[in-house]
């Protein structure tokens, strides 16, 4: 972890939860010093349990919206039982990355540039070296999944749908 990525108590206060709505997902801030709820990384990472995402003022914007954009892409039997552990495979995991960076762009005080940047200081990793040159170059399969999953339209924007199956 590093102390250069953008944190939720950085965002102007109900955007994330405002930005979550159409899709249902309810956003729970944790005070700092008690345990977060649905963490499968551990503090402080985001948690998911339901239809709950759970955040500390300190959990990064990052791990915020990629547990977020794990709830939209699981199918709605995973959905149904989700606690914790999202799951999902290789598709849906870059389908995620590339949802995130999308909605990062209608979050204020973040967008695409920033979720770029703290997706490397954070520690992903893309054969191409880095989160832009993956998004940029290499991401047509994340893109069409998330198409064919009626998540995106054909102009990259979120359809404020949930994938069903």
């Amino acid at each position: 972890m590093t102390d250069d990525v953008l944190l939720c108590r950085d965002l102007p206060a109900g955007a994330l939860a405002k930005l979550l709505a159409p899709w249902k997902l309810e956003v729970v801030t944790v005070p700092d010093q008690e345990p977060l709820p649905g963490s499968f990384w551990g503090d402080p990472e985001a948690g998911l349990i339901g239809d709950r995402l759970y955040v500390r003022p300190v959990t990064p914007v990052q791990s915020a919206l990629h547990e977020a954009c794990h709830y939209l892409c699981m199918d709605a039997e995973r959905r149904a039982t989700l606690h914790t552990d999202a799951g999902g495979g290789y598709d849906e995991e870059n389908g995620v990355c590339y949802l995130q960076i999308l909605l990062a762009d209608a979050l204020p005080g973040m967008g695409r540039e920033r979720m770029l940047t703290d997706m490397d200081r954070w520690g992903y990793s893309f054969r191409l070296g880095s989160a832009r040159a993956w998004f940029e170059n290499d991401a047509e399969d994340a893109r069409q999944w998330l198409r064919d999953h009626g998540l995106i339209d054909e102009r990259d924007t979120p359809t404020g749908h949930l994938r069903q199956a």
